[in-house]
């Protein structure tokens, strides 16, 4: 069975989608325990709702983008979806100052690659988000690679010895 580009796109993003509301919430919750300890009801109440909605936010922000870049001809892509993840990381980031969470302390390379995310939230990986977009992350990779390739031979700007 041969996986085409735009399935593989298609299979990524709704694995995206998936995953994204969770996720977001759980950075909000995960380093306000770290860093802060376990809230009070009434603070965990209002933060949970907060992360709730940051994470809606984040969700169609994500769904947005992807479709946007995904759309496009491999050779017009800027973004890759780990990126548009990382971008999201924004509305987590501002629940938790709006709450009063320290930042944490980053080496300096990610520090200097992504100085807005200073929660340390940005996956460097597919399973940072959710184990279940490796399949998929990999396979659009994957496609993305091939298609690249095709293309490049057809071309003739590939050197095949």
């Amino acid at each position: 069975m041969s996986v085409t580009l735009e399935s593989a796109t298609a299979d990524l993003i709704a694995a995206i989608d998936a995953a994204t509301h969770e996720w977001l919430v759980r950075c909000v919750m995960k380093t306000y325990v770290q860093q802060l300890g376990t809230p009070r009801l009434e603070v965990e109440e209002k933060l949970l709702v907060a992360a709730q909605l940051a994470a809606e936010q984040g969700r169609a922000y994500v769904a947005a983008e992807l479709t946007r870049e995904l759309s496009k001809d491999v050779d017009e892509q800027r973004v890759n979806p780990l990126q548009v993840l990382r971008n999201a990381v924004a509305l987590p980031t501002r629940v938790l100052q709006e709450f009063g969470v320290p930042t944490v302390t980053r080496d300096e390379m990610d520090s200097r690659m992504m100085p807005d995310d200073v929660f340390g939230l940005s996956p460097a990986h597919w399973t940072d988000v959710h184990e279940s977009l490796l399949e998929p992350g990999v396979i659009w990779g994957a496609a993305k690679a091939h298609k690249v390739l095709q293309r490049r031979r057809e071309e003739g700007k590939l050197d095949e010895s």
